[in-house]
């Protein structure tokens, strides 16, 4: 091995995602710090037939960046590389955090448009699995990208636009990894702004029914809504000029109560699952039964607290369907007389014509379910899973592709008008695997394999 690559690679790394549901040991672990180092990572795999995984913060709830091979974590390629304020851009390197960015963006007057639930991602990582904020004529975060440079396999280091390799350039903006790496990224942003953001307790069916006025009465509207009772909390942001204001439920009620007497709650209730019910109305009433308003730095107002590591699963349905698919999963919640945790978190998200985007081609409604592990404990939720997918499968629904899910190739290629598309670009670039591994190899060539570590995966599921 170069003896620069030595210096910036490590045996024995465990990786773990976020949620501790996924694990893997890969053969090399490697940190680094150019871009060249990263090309020459690149041309020792080849050399030495290895496949190659980049991850980030490990936020994906699959196994997505799981590898055997070698795993390179883009960390050190952190930095800003240009801003300009005539063209409202910035240019960055692929491993920043978008917690990173968005404070250096704020001081140099700059902002994204939009933003998800949480900002601990690398920026790369977000692109790659077509992020997603909340606002029903707003993309996806990769929509936001107005160039990128990818090292490949079989090209060199390419740099992509809507003028420059177009075709590569809508592909990799959500790309997971198979096309190559992300080693750069120029954004489109907005100058700073604030938000207005009011929430408030409302009705399922009173959401439902007046889902079009609901959904368009504000630039950024989500709600959760809460199974086992009709109650939601539905949250509203507009951009604003007023001045910031502090709009906090107080120490007691959303650390000591929403947080460690919730997460103690869930833990107790794996002994007894039929106090679930009486649990999310307790803890409706606690955290969510007073309107709040609050005004603060966009990036700031975009995030909030995904609490303790979960199960999650979150599907993308066209967004007239949102309320045949929330009575279906109540309905069939009821029927079964299951125990499912809260809340369920429903989102809106304009369309776009990145290839393997879940809003390809229209606008969607993305539905996100959880259950919790608290204290890191296993809980049953398989068979809430499987009756969400069949329903999500009914509604046209596409897989979030940082998740887990059970989406096969055929269905995937009628999901996705673009989908063979990708695979014939992917094959140009990679035609022997390097950029490949399990969960790429399942779900977008279809084979059968696993290359985590078996005994500890099946453990933590």
């Amino acid at each position: 091995m170069d003896p620069q690559l030595k210096k910036i690679s490590s045996r024995y790394h465990v990786f773990e995602n976020w949620a501790h549901t996924f694990i893997c040991e890969p053969e090399l672990y490697f940190t680094p710090e150019t871009e060249d180092e990263v090309e020459k990572i690149v041309i020792f795999a080849k050399a030495k037939n290895k496949s190659i995984k980049v991850i980030g913060a490990g936020h994906c709830p699959s196994d997505l960046a799981c590898t055997k091979d070698f795993m390179i974590n883009l960390d050190k390629l952190n930095h800003v590389l240009e801003i300009n304020q005539k063209e409202k851009t910035v240019s960055v390197q692929a491993g920043i955090r978008i917690n990173q960015l968005n404070e250096e963006l704020w001081e140099n007057g700059l902002a994204m448009s939009n933003l998800g639930s949480i900002s601990d991602q690398s920026l790369a990582g977000a692109i790659s699995t077509a992020t997603h904020g909340t606002g029903i004529n707003f993309g996806n975060m990769s929509t936001q990208v107005t160039e990128l440079t990818l090292i490949t396999a079989t090209r060199g280091t390419l740099t992509c636009s809507e003028k420059t390799n177009p075709d590569i350039f809508k592909a990799a903006l959500c790309h997971l990894g198979a096309l190559g790496i992300i080693i750069r990224i120029t954004l489109k942003c907005e100058p700073a702004f604030r938000l207005e953001a009011l929430q408030a307790p409302a009705k399922l069916d009173e959401i439902l029914n007046n889902l079009d006025h609901v959904v368009h009465s504000a630039e950024h509207v989500r709600f959760w809504w809460f199974p086992h009772t009709d109650d939601c909390v539905l949250w509203k942001a507009n951009r604003t000029i007023k001045e910031p204001n502090s709009s906090t439920i107080g120490y007691i009620r959303e650390t000591l109560l929403g947080y460690h007497l919730y997460q103690f709650l869930l833990y107790l209730t794996r002994l007894r699952p039929s106090t679930i019910p009486m649990l999310a109305r307790q803890m409706f009433k606690i955290k969510h039964s007073r309107p709040t308003c609050a005004i603060d730095d966009s990036y700031k107002a975009f995030n909030i607290d995904c609490l303790f590591p979960q199960y999650v699963n979150e599907w993308a349905i066209p967004w007239e369907k949102t309320p045949e698919a929330l009575r279906k999963i109540n309905q069939w919640i009821k029927e079964t007389n299951s125990f499912v945790h809260f809340p369920v978190e429903v989102r809106f998200v304009d369309k776009d014509d990145v290839w393997l985007s879940p809003s390809y081609g229209y606008k969607v409604c993305y539905i996100g379910i959880i259950m919790y592990r608290p204290y890191r404990v296993a809980v049953p939720y398989k068979e809430y899973w499987k009756a969400y997918e069949q329903i999500m499968r009914s509604l046209g629904g596409r897989p979030h592709w940082a998740k887990a899910h059970t989406m096969s190739v055929l269905e995937l290629e009628k999901c996705y008008p673009k989908f063979n598309d990708f695979k014939k670009l992917r094959q140009e670039l990679d035609p022997n695997g390097m950029f490949l591994n399990a969960y790429l190899r399942r779900h977008i060539l279809g084979e059968v394999g696993e290359d985590v570590d078996t005994r500890l995966f099946k453990a933590k599921l």
